[in-house]
């Protein structure tokens, strides 16, 4: 036995307890904490520092913010990927960070891995997919899961260790940051109504917003994004976006979500650059692609969103949808300009190379085809209704 074991580590509450108990509990030698750069910003990469220095741990820190950009959200985008209203940021940073930890524990010869999730949550089934999915053998320790710790035990042991557990806290719940979406306060809000503004780090509620739009220009090739008002960096367009479109009360979501376990929660989440972009990319793919092709994508856009939830990203079906996404995709080019205002997005002018809108043939102001061609054709779809007509009889 090695004596190591590898933590998926964020600074946060639970992992930072979790690295204590690895050594104190289950008895590590040496405890490598891994830290997983997705565009949670400097505040959260900070307290990650600072917490891994007091305990006197050696922070790996991996930036993978244009991994995350390149290799998920581009396929999120194509795919329309939403859950019930929720653009899966945690989702997918979930199976990176597994990745990355997999990664180090093969590097250091690790004898375990181990996670801050749950019992009740999504992301010990997204973490521990991926662990069994690059090392079937491997020894997976969930703290607070196996210990079944409360977040009120959690912070009550951490003040023992002398850690405060809500320093570098926002507002009042905390969550999970990523550039594609804020998680706030996942599995806490326990009521209907209440708000807590305070938590959002970029939305704005829409009355607080300007009074006069934001225009922006944003170019798509092959169903992505490749320039936000002359941006083409893919880390710093979505960066970009989460701060003006916040700003302009563009992205708060509060939904009613199933989680993985069945069990209803209500779920706040802040995604300003998922929102414009995923709501940008729908309408391109309406303008640009068959209404079968449409048909099927849409099915398969919810199952690539059910698979993504539910942690199995690295499922071969996902795949197959990829592959299938990426040959329709070659038709969805073009350029929008649109206007935010106080929650809003509205589209002042679309165009495409790849348009399948041809007025000249659909106005009823032209001429387009000659319209008695069409007499033939109807008669033959409605030759079922007649014969539902006689059945009926």
């Amino acid at each position: 036995m090695s004596g190591k074991v590898v933590l998926a580590y964020s600074g946060g509450l639970d992992s930072t307890l979790i690295a204590i108990l690895l050594k104190e509990k289950y008895g590590f030698k040496e405890v490598i904490p891994v830290a997983v750069d997705v565009g949670q910003g400097d505040v959260e990469i900070n307290i990650a520092k600072s917490r891994a220095e007091k305990l006197g741990l050696d922070l790996r820190l991996i930036d993978a913010k244009e991994e995350f950009a390149v290799e998920y959200i581009a396929r999120c985008i194509k795919a329309n990927g939403s859950y019930e209203g929720y653009p899966m940021g945690t989702s997918m940073t979930r199976v990176l960070i597994a990745s990355k930890v997999m990664e180090t524990a093969s590097e250091e010869g690790a004898e375990a891995v181990a996670h801050g999730c749950t019992g009740k949550g999504n992301d010990q089934f997204r973490m521990e997919a991926t662990f069994r999915y690059y090392n079937p053998n491997i020894r997976v320790i969930a703290p607070v899961r196996e210990l079944n710790l409360s977040r009120s035990q959690e912070e009550e042991m951490l003040r023992e260790y002398g850690i405060d557990p809500k320093e570098g806290r926002r507002g009042v719940l905390g969550g999970d940051v990523n550039m594609w979406s804020h998680s706030i306060g996942s599995g806490q809000v326990e009521n209907l109504s209440s708000r807590y503004y305070s938590d959002y780090i970029w939305c704005v509620p829409p009355e607080k917003a300007p009074d006069e739009p934001l225009e922006l220009h944003i170019k798509f090739r092959n169903g992505v994004p490749i320039e936000v008002n002359n941006i083409t960096d893919p880390v710093e367009m979505i960066i970009y976006l989460n701060e003006v479109g916040g700003a302009n009360g563009v992205g708060e979501i509060d939904i009613l979500e199933d989680g993985i376990i069945g069990l209803k929660s209500r779920e706040l989440y802040e995604a300003p650059a998922a929102t414009i972009l995923l709501h940008l990319h729908k309408d391109l793919e309406q303008l640009t692609l068959t209404k079968e092709e449409l048909q099927l994508k849409w099915t398969l856009d919810s199952i690539w969103s059910y698979l993504v939830y539910h942690g199995m990203w690295l499922h071969p079906l996902r795949k197959d949808i990829d592959t299938f996404n990426d040959a329709t995709q070659r038709h969805v080019n073009g350029e929008y300009k649109i206007q935010l205002y106080k929650g809003n997005i509205r589209i002042m002018e679309r165009s495409s190379d790849s348009s399948l809108f041809r007025p000249e043939l659909r106005s009823i102001k032209r001429t387009g085809f000659d319209q008695r061609d069409s007499t033939g054709a109807v008669k033959i779809y409605s030759l079922k209704f007649q014969l539902l007509n006689m059945v009926s009889r």
